[in-house]
């Protein structure tokens, strides 16, 4: 079997080993064989594991790295049902600046990180009541999610960590984090009032009613 048989691949951006073997014809009696030739191509650098049974070809990886959707795509082909948000869709915006951070999403399954060549993966769980403000997209066939960039400030400060002891009158969250929330349309920020009045919790009141006096004036 030769590497020409990638071919059939350099157009999708992932298979697995079981598609590989249905294109080449391969019986259970070359699962051995097959595991070998992709271990084998995977250390010269032909392919690349996303994750275990999982490749991506060199050659799409190359040609695609930089489209606005493979990341997120990647993120969703690791982890299905799951929406990047947080860090990653805040700095894409300018809400966050300075700091590189990993592809950062959400699931309502555990939470979980995932590593490989393409970079750092990071899922967080939230509550299923909470799953939603994203749209669905199409990359290449493959199905991901991407939350509005007010879900993923709604997202990366209701699992942000904010003790008791700080929430006072002289707290100001947004220079805390520096945040570039300034420029929120009213649309936007009656967005988040939804989601703070959805999950209905002390802490997301407290950050809304911060967020409210000393940003949005409202």
């Amino acid at each position: 079997m030769k590497r020409d048989l990638l071919k059939t691949f350099e157009h999708i951006p992932y298979f697995t080993i079981v598609g590989f073997k249905q294109v080449i014809n391969a019986d259970e009696s070359e699962n051995q064989r097959v595991r070998e030739m992709l271990s084998r191509w995977m250390k010269k650098g032909h392919i690349i594991q996303l994750k275990r049974g999982v490749y991506m070809t060199r050659r799409f990886y190359e040609i695609h790295r930089n489209d606005a959707s493979f990341a997120p795509a990647v993120s969703a082909i690791l982890l299905p049902q799951s929406y990047v948000s947080l860090e990653y869709i805040l700095q894409r915006s300018g809400v966050l600046t300075e700091v590189t951070y990993p592809i950062t999403a959400i699931t309502i399954k555990n939470k979980k990180k995932a590593e490989n060549i393409i970079g750092t993966f990071m899922y967080r769980h939230i509550r299923r009541l909470l799953y939603e403000g994203f749209r669905q997209l199409d990359y290449y066939g493959v199905a991901y999610g991407e939350a509005s960039v007010v879900k993923a400030l709604f997202d990366f400060l209701y699992l942000r960590p904010l003790p008791r002891s700080v929430r006072t009158h002289r707290y100001h969250i947004a220079e805390e984090l520096r945040l570039n929330v300034d420029d929120f349309s009213n649309e936007e920020v009656e967005e988040f009032t939804y989601y703070v009045e959805k999950c209905n919790t002390a802490k997301m009141d407290f950050i809304f009613e911060n967020l409210r006096r000393t940003v949005w004036r409202l």
